[in-house]
């Protein structure tokens, strides 16, 4: 057991922390929801019709698909552009990165992935494998924000005496948009924050971090 979380201590660290963050999100939401029901003169709701609610599961899916639109974009982004100085970016002067390297070559090693040792349209798809399950991620998430968002959004509408709005309406809105990309533009800053400053500042024993005495314009 000490093995394994030691193994594996940065994913547990996040994942709790996800949970935990998950959990204080929810319970904070729920107040502020309950506020604006007395407000309006409605019966405050019981936590399990919070979590159930088209506000609840807007909210989530509103950050997630910021999240993973970013990863995705950035992991496939790093594979075809170049920093240089940034431990993010391969060396854009050196053309022997292992990154680069043909996987058809290991075809034959038992300890390959299996994608890899299958080859054909298998290795294809695998090749581009973190990418695409980042974007999917981020597909499911864009949905699932459209769909609670126009949930919550009609229940708005309501309240103030207003017909609900349909699932296209609600999309085409500027809330849609702007509830989406207010998380967009600041995940892609952090992400350029995170190649840029990396240049020039260290993080000692961090593998985000380049080694504190490389020269700046040094990728790894």
């Amino acid at each position: 057991m000490r093995r394994f979380v030691r193994n594996n201590g940065l994913s547990l660290v996040l994942l709790a922390v996800f949970l935990a963050l998950l959990v204080g999100h929810s319970v904070a939401g729920y107040c502020e929801h309950n506020e604006g029901q007395t407000e309006h003169g409605k019966s405050p709701s019981t936590y399990g019709e919070y979590l159930v609610s088209g506000e609840f599961i807007e909210s989530v899916f509103e950050n997630w698909e910021s999240e993973f639109l970013q990863m995705g974009a950035f992991i496939y982004l790093t594979a075809v552009l170049f920093q240089k100085g940034s431990p993010e970016s391969k060396d854009p002067d050196k053309n022997d990165a292992p990154h680069d390297e043909d996987p058809r070559q290991k075809s034959a090693d038992p300890n390959a992935p299996w994608p890899v040792r299958k080859g054909g349209w298998v290795l294809k798809l695998y090749e581009h494998s973190l990418s695409m399950a980042f974007m999917l991620i981020f597909v499911f998430s864009f949905a699932g924000h459209a769909i609670a968002g126009r949930v919550a959004y009609s229940h708005e509408q309501v309240i103030q005496g207003q017909p609900p709005v349909s699932l296209i309406e609600y999309v085409e809105s500027g809330r849609f948009w702007f509830e989406s990309m207010q998380n967009w533009q600041s995940e892609f800053l952090s992400i350029a924050a995170m190649v840029i400053l990396g240049i020039f500042l260290r993080e000692r024993g961090s593998k985000e971090s380049k080694p504190v005495a490389t020269p700046h314009w040094e990728n790894e």
